[in-house]
């Protein structure tokens, strides 16, 4: 399969999932970016997720954007770059965002930790007075 053809198949996709949602592609792209950021992020849940997961987008836009440069140079309809950079920006937004909030948010392992029955040792609550 010759990459006008994977081009092809990736713009007859896109379109049948615009007109089976009802949704324009502006929206596709956010709910993607979306969607992909939060499988990664769950399925790696230990260190460096948070980064793996908004690379992964930032994959997917760019090689969409390319497979959407690439179908439209076949049929002679090329966009200008802003068109292209704006599915980008679009597609990374809510994931930069979630990207930067996560680097606050508590690790999962430290909550486990401190939520685990089997500390019962006096250190421990000694510690957690000081803390208190």
């Amino acid at each position: 399969m010759t990459l006008i053809e994977i081009a092809a198949l990736f713009e007859t996709r896109k379109m049948s999932i615009i007109e089976a949602t009802g949704l324009d592609k502006d929206a596709l792209h956010i709910y993607f970016g979306l969607t992909l950021f939060l499988v990664v992020r769950f399925a790696w849940r230990g260190r460096g997720g948070w980064i793996a997961a908004w690379f992964a987008v930032l994959a997917m836009a760019c090689g969409g954007e390319w497979l959407d440069l690439t179908a439209e140079y076949s049929r002679s309809t090329i966009q200008p770059d802003a068109a292209h950079w704006h599915d980008i920006w679009n597609t990374m937004f809510w994931p930069t965002v979630l990207l930067l909030i996560g680097r606050w948010l508590p690790r999962t392992e430290v909550v486990a930790a401190e939520a685990s029955p089997t500390r019962g040792s006096g250190e421990h609550a000694e510690r957690r007075l000081e803390q208190a």
